[in-house]
C-alpha cells in the first residue's frame, strides 16, 4: 500500500527563518553591524567616508557594485577598526548573535588573522579574541535553548591570502620589508605556511575551535599551488581545508584546489560550468573537462559553498539569480550548501539566500532539505565524529519537526 504524501507547507519567510541552518562560508570582516563599525571608527579615530548608516550605504556598502574592486573597498574600513582585542571580541560576540537571531544554529567564521596583526597583537591573540566573543554569545544563547533542540555551535576558519601588498596590514608590510629581495610568490607561500603553523598551535595548544584552513584573494595570476606547503602542513595535522576557487577564474582553479591542496570544500565554485572561462592551453575539450570535473566533485562529495548574492555582485555576467550555477550544481547531484559570504558587504542573511534560491533558482522542498542538511553534515564541526553525528541527527529531527508544525498550521488555515 502506498503511503499518503505528507502535506508540504509553503516555503514562507517565516518557515525559512525558523528552520535550522548552517553558514559555512562567511567572512567576519565582511559581516560587522554597520552601527558597530561607525561606533568603533569614532572611538579609534578612523576617518570613514560617512558616519551615518545612510551615508555608508550610499558611499560604501551598496546594494549593487560596479566591479569587484568596488565590492572589496569596504573591507578597508572594517579592517581598520579590527586592530585590537576589545573590537575583535565585540565583533565576534555580535556576529554570533546575528546568526542565531535568524535561525543559524552552526556557523564557521572565517577571517585572515594577519590582517589584524601588528607589534602588539599576534595571530593567536587575534583568534582568542574572536573565539572569546563568540563563545560568550554561545553561552548566553544556549542557556535558553530547550534540551531537545540543537544548540548554537561555531568554528573558526583561518584564512590565508593568495597575494598581498604592503597596504594590507602592518604585519604584511614588515614581512615584505624583511624579504624584499625574495620573489613575491615565495613570500606569499611563506606567509601562508606561518599562518598554518599558528592555526594548528591555536587548536592544539590553546584549545580554540579552529576547524579549518582557507585560501582567499585574487585567483587570476596567483595560483593556489604557491601555497601547497601550507596546505600540506595543515593536511598532515588533520585540519580540514577549503579553498576559494572558481569564483573569478576557470574550472581548472577548482581542480587545482582539490588535487594539490586536498580541499574538502570549495568556496563559491561558480564558474564550474563555464568552459569558456577555462584558460589553460593544455585543456582542449573545455566542455568535456568541466563535465568530468563536475562528476569528479560529485563522486567525492566535495561540497560547494554557494554564495548567490555575492556572486551576483562580483560577476557582471550573472544577470539574475536564475542564471546562477546553483541549479546546475543541484541537477548534477553535487553536495551544495548555501552561504552568505559577507553579511554587511553583500546586504544579505542566510534566510535571504534561501529565499532567493527558492524564488529564482527553483529550489523545492526536497532540495531545500538536502542543502540545509549538507551544510551540517559537511561542516568542520569542532568535536569528535560521534559528537558531530549526534548533533546532525538532532538537527534533522528538529528540521522535520519545524516542517511538520508549519504544515499543520497551513492545513488548519
Amino acid at each position: 500500500m502506498l503511503s499518503t504524501p505528507r502535506p508540504q507547507p509553503a516555503l514562507s519567510d517565516a518557515l525559512i527563518r525558523a528552520l535550522p541552518k548552517a553558514d559555512l562560508h562567511v567572512h567576519l570582516d565582511g559581516s560587522l553591524r554597520l552601527g558597530t563599525l561607525i561606533e568603533l571608527a569614532r572611538e579609534r579615530k578612523v576617518a570613514l567616508p560617512s558616519f551615518t548608516v545612510e551615508g555608508m550605504h550610499e558611499q560604501v556598502f551598496k546594494p549593487h557594485y560596479a566591479s569587484l574592486v568596488e565590492y572589496l573597498a569596504g573591507f578597508a574600513w572594517t579592517g581598520a577598526v579590527m586592530q585590537d582585542v576589545e573590537a575583535l571580541e565585540r565583533i565576534g560576540y555580535e556576529f554570533a548573535w546575528d546568526n542565531w537571531n535568524e535561525g543559524v544554529r552552526y556557523v564557521e567564521a572565517r577571517f585572515a588573522p594577519q590582517l589584524h596583526m601588528h607589534e602588539g597583537l599576534d595571530a593567536r591573540s587575534v583568534l582568542r579574541a574572536v573565539a572569546g566573543g563568540m563563545q560568550r554569545a554561545a553561552d548566553e544563547i544556549n542557556r535558553a535553548v530547550p534540551r531537545d533542540e540543537p544548540p548554537f555551535r561555531f568554528g573558526l576558519i583561518v584564512c590565508a591570502l593568495r597575494m598581498f601588498n604592503e597596504h594590507f596590514s602592518a604585519w604584511y608590510r614588515q614581512l615584505l620589508s624583511v624579504l624584499a629581495k625574495t620573489p613575491r610568490e615565495t613570500v606569499f607561500g611563506l606567509a601562508s605556511l606561518e599562518l598554518a603553523r599558528e592555526a594548528v598551535l591555536a587548536r592544539d595548544e590553546d584549545g580554540l575551535p579552529v576547524v579549518g584552513f582557507d585560501l582567499a584573494g585574487q585567483e587570476d595570476g596567483y595560483p593556489a599551488i604557491d601555497h601547497v606547503r601550507a596546505y600540506d602542513y595543515v593536511h598532515s595535522h588533520f585540519m580540514h581545508k577549503t579553498v576559494h576557487a572558481g569564483e573569478a577564474y576557470g574550472a581548472e582553479s577548482i581542480f587545482q584546489a582539490v588535487s594539490a591542496l586536498h580541499a574538502d570544500r570549495i568556496g563559491h565554485g561558480y564558474l564550474l560550468f563555464s568552459p569558456e572561462r577555462i584558460t589553460d592551453p593544455r585543456i582542449v575539450d573545455r566542455e568535456g573537462y568541466a563535465r568530468r570535473l563536475a562528476q569528479f566533485l560529485a563522486d567525492r562529495r566535495v561540497t560547494m559553498e554557494v554564495c548567490i548574492t555575492s556572486n551576483l555582485q562580483t560577476n557582471p555576467g550573472i544577470r539574475t539569480a536564475g542564471d546562477h550555477a546553483l541549479r546546475r550544481m543541484i541537477d548534477n547531484r553535487l553536495s551544495v550548501t548555501l552561504c552568505t559570504d559577507n553579511r554587511l558587504v553583500s546586504h544579505t542573511t542566510l534566510t535571504r539566500e534561501f529565499r532567493v534560491a527558492v524564488d529564482e533558482c527553483g529550489v523545492n522542498h526536497r532540495e531545500l532539505r538536502d542543502i540545509i542538511i549538507h551544510g551540517f553534515k559537511r561542516s568542520f564541526y569542532p568535536g569528535s565524529y560521534l559528537e558531530k553525528r549526534a548533533y546532525v541527527r538532532n538537527v534533522i529531527d528538529y528540521f522535520d519537526g519545524v516542517m511538520a508544525t508549519f504544515a499543520a498550521a497551513s492545513t488548519r488555515s
